[in-house]
């Protein structure tokens, strides 16, 4: 059982709490679903489960968390690890292995198991989690939904008591999280207790015993799971949450190619001109081919969704157009102008999947006027405004929540001087509310750019795309 009682706590480098008189009982074998706005306090809740605050996070903490009997706060980190497995929003801050093999092993290496118990749930892991093309890959070889596949896969392989998941399905294509909700249905009937933080709600329709939202700390909702999906997505939208019964069908193209979705947004006048790709082929084994997009046109201001399963080569397209993908020597022209090499890099701006590795400066400010020659304070503080950033703003870009970092990075590529702006799954840490005033500013920032997301989000599709880009 877990029991949190009275918690309030504040971050030391913030004003506001991140938690306000919280509190909850989870019984054993309980599926729960943390759900809310972007920095509502789903993480925060769940760095209280499993130690994390206080023993990582610093602050100011009033109250008490207990986990099967064990007192969280007085506990050691390694103590409470035997007990609650945790899989986190960016799943390489948990890898400690440079392959995924020896990453599922670590844990219950630690554990100091014999060898023959270690592979045993090693191997009974990959085969419950059908990854055994995975197997003996370099990690930093995987896509962003590979990653994810193998973070749960190791925290399985400790078979915890308590698992709490953080946004597991940020980076997950429509087979990923059919695969991830198959999972949870496994770990439900061992009897496990389970807390997710998420978003994307609808996988968990079947699967959620008990939901709970939270709003600026407090719990404003406690509903069984069938009470909370009985309600319609207009409801749902209305408490800043994703709808559950969207349907994917942007996601079901079988033939690959640029394809126009949406007629009305054509309306916006795109321009007659196009960015032709040439010798646009790269693998990073000259023996297998993995993107071969030879002959691709773009047309000037379009929204274009690049959309397929994880693994097909998405990430490697945006990193090979930005000009930062070693080996690669292809070229994207537009009317007589011929760009190559480095000189992609002065075309394309990319938010990449985990924005840790772009975020350079003090503070949000700062990072969003990073890419302007000349500073004008008033164009900053209205994109801020836009983004939900304007609060944050003196804040440090490495303190914030995944959600608040992806706004921050969006925010500085907005104000960069390329012509093509390419993001990363820039939605998969956002609440229904900012995932809309996103995709209004993708709209609005594609009169001046071309702008390509690769994303998993058909609500984002559905509201500011123009095209698919279908990678099979």
């Amino acid at each position: 059982m877990i029991q949190i009682e009275n918690i309030n706590f504040q971050y030391a480098e913030t004003e506001e709490k991140a938690l306000d008189n919280f509190g909850i009982e989870i019984q054993d074998g309980q599926c729960v679903l943390l759900c809310g706005e972007s920095g509502c306090g789903k993480t925060s809740a769940i760095r209280l489960i499993n130690g994390l605050i206080p023993h990582f996070y610093e602050g100011t903490l009033q109250g008490s968390c207990t986990v099967n009997g064990l007192d969280v706060f007085s506990s050691p980190l390694e103590q409470i690890s035997r007990f609650v497995g945790t899989v986190f929003q960016n799943p390489r801050s948990q890898f400690f292995c440079v392959d995924t093999t020896g990453e599922i092993a670590f844990a219950p290496e630690n554990l100091g198991l014999e060898k023959s118990e270690i592979l045993d749930r090693v191997n009974k892991t990959v085969q419950q989690f059908h990854i055994e093309s995975l197997m003996n890959r370099n990690i930093f070889r995987l896509s962003g939904g590979e990653k994810q596949k193998i973070a749960c896969a190791s925290v399985s392989a400790l078979e915890p008591d308590v698992i709490v998941l953080d946004e597991p399905t940020s980076n997950l294509d429509q087979d990923g999280i059919k695969m991830l909700g198959n999972i949870v249905q496994f770990w439900k009937q061992q009897g496990k207790t389970i807390i997710i933080a998420e978003h994307r709600l609808g996988w968990l329709k079947h699967l959620a015993d008990r939901v709970v939202c939270l709003k600026k700390g407090i719990i404003q909702l406690d509903l069984s799971g069938e009470q909370f999906f009985a309600q319609s997505d207009q409801e749902l939208n209305l408490l800043g949450l994703r709808g559950t019964n969207l349907k994917s069908d942007y996601f079901c193209y079988e033939s690959p190619g640029l394809k126009c979705i949406d007629k009305t947004f054509l309306e916006k006048q795109i321009s007659n001109r196009e960015y032709l790709f040439s010798d646009f082929v790269f693998g990073y084994d000259r023996k297998k081919i993995i993107l071969n997009m030879n002959g691709l046109k773009i047309p000037e201001h379009s929204v274009v969704a690049i959309v397929g399963r994880n693994g097909v080569g998405k990430t490697t397209f945006s990193k090979c157009l930005c000009g930062i993908q070693k080996g690669f020597y292809g070229s994207v022209s537009i009317g007589n102008t011929k760009y190559k090499g480095k000189q992609l890099r002065n075309l394309c701006y990319m938010v990449m999947q985990d924005v840790n590795h772009q975020l350079f400066t003090d503070s949000v400010e700062e990072e969003i006027s990073l890419g302007l020659a000349e500073v004008d304070e008033k164009t900053v503080d209205d994109v801020l405004q836009k983004l939900d950033l304007t609060e944050l703003k003196k804040r440090h870009p490495m303190s914030l929540s995944g959600g608040q970092k992806q706004r921050t990075a969006i925010g500085s590529a907005y104000l960069s001087n390329r012509n093509i702006l390419i993001f990363d799954e820039p939605t998969s840490g956002l609440d229904f509310q900012r995932m809309e005033k996103t995709a209004k500013l993708i709209q609005k920032i594609s009169q001046e750019k071309t702008v390509l997301i690769v994303t998993h989000d058909a609500e984002l599709i559905q509201k500011c795309c123009t095209h698919l880009l279908v990678f099979v």
